[in-house]
């Protein structure tokens, strides 16, 4: 799409466009080393990325100028960069920047065969949107966000050093460069099933490609709720694999979470969860509102299956389920399942960590969660 705009204060004009993703070059795949002793990893280029996706919470005045500042600075810095932005954004902003930017149309490439590098605008309702981007990829590439939203447990820097925090990124390991450092972030693998055991493919909006897919991968966790409905859920709850697979309980409660560790200080701990480090490779089970005071929330080994079998008793016509706050249009009767386990190996999402040296998690506990404080402030 081409359009011409007149300059402020000019009478002249520059051609805008909008590009598709398929026009970009492909992708730069960097490489990540685990840093002994630490749990982190490193980042490393094998060159400069070229396409960064820029993500920013949608109707913020603030957010908006954000991201128009952004694209020119790296756009005028390193002029080898091609800025991608989700179509509305590129629609609303590309007036207002000097140059091209792309944006995916339909038929388009995927995201996740074009983005080298993404950059976030907002709380953690962004990020979470931005990796959503990336649920069906097996693998998602460097995340630089920026908390600019109303909680910023994952904005891990300040917009106010986003020079500073784009350089570091965008030459990690180059030409000997330092590297920075980056935490790898665990996702759910989340498929659905029928009661004959046969799976169901994912149908949108649920998957962020408009086509059908067999599982979806969550950053946060996944929801079972009751939804609207006056009837408590009636779920039983199997851990394991056949022929190994055992019976947990079959419970009633208004839902269920299964939550990352990421996903641990979301709506789990507002349902009672425990709190568990990024680098804690696990998966939580939490009820909401149980009848049983008796069940607990668990957390499991990130590797162990859990299935969540909507019961026969279930008064309900339907349960809804989510993922990452991404509701399936349809929800489960009787006899259907959700999986979920960790996703397999060392993939994750990869964000890359402010360079203060402080213990980032320690940091978010104690400032936004305000951890072990008194009630009423210090006397």
């Amino acid at each position: 799409m081409r359009r011409l705009a007149t300059r402020c204060f000019s009478t002249s004009a520059w051609k805008q466009e909008i590009r598709r993703l398929d026009e970009l070059p492909s992708c730069v795949r960097p490489s990540f080393t685990e840093i002994p002793y630490h749990g982190l990893h490193s980042l490393k280029w094998p060159q400069p990325p070229h396409n960064i996706l820029l993500v920013g919470k949608s109707n913020d005045q603030r957010v908006q100028g954000a991201l128009v500042e952004f694209s020119r600075h790296i756009k005028s810095t390193y002029p080898d960069t091609n800025v991608i932005l989700e179509p509305e954004a590129a629609q609303n902003l590309h007036a207002e920047i000097e140059f091209a930017v792309s944006a995916q149309g339909e038929g388009d490439a995927q995201y996740q065969d074009t983005v080298d590098m993404i950059s976030t605008f907002g709380g953690d309702g962004t990020v979470l949107h931005a990796a959503s981007l990336f649920a069906t990829a097996p693998r998602v590439p460097p995340v630089l966000s920026f908390s600019m939203g109303t909680l910023g447990f994952l904005g891990e820097w300040s917009f106010s050093d986003y020079q500073r925090a784009f350089h570091t990124a965008y030459y990690s390991g180059i030409d000997k460069k330092s590297m920075s450092r980056v935490i790898m972030r665990d996702r759910l693998r989340v498929g659905i099933f029928g009661p004959d055991g046969k799976r169901i493919p994912h149908e949108p909006p649920f998957t962020p490609t408009g086509q059908q897919c067999n599982d979806v991968l969550a950053l946060n966790e996944v929801l079972l709720h009751r939804g609207a409905l006056p009837h408590m859920a009636h779920i039983t709850i199997l851990i394991g694999s056949p022929p190994h697979q055992q019976t947990l309980t079959t419970a009633i409660a208004d839902g269920f979470l299964v939550s990352t560790p990421t996903g641990s200080t979301a709506y789990s701990l507002s349902s009672g969860g425990s709190i568990v480090h990024p680098l804690v490779h696990s998966l939580l089970l939490t009820p909401i509102c149980p009848r049983s005071l008796s069940f607990r929330p668990l957390v499991l080994p990130a590797h162990t299956p859990i299935t969540l079998r909507i019961d026969a008793e279930n008064r309900g016509k339907e349960i809804e389920v989510s993922a990452d706050g991404m509701r399936r249009q349809r929800g489960l009767g009787a006899g259907m399942e959700v999986r979920v386990v960790g996703e397999n190996g060392t993939s994750g999402v990869p964000f890359v960590l402010s360079s203060n040296g402080d213990d980032y998690w320690v940091g978010g506990l104690n400032g936004l969660l305000k951890f072990n404080n008194q009630f009423g402030g210090d006397r």
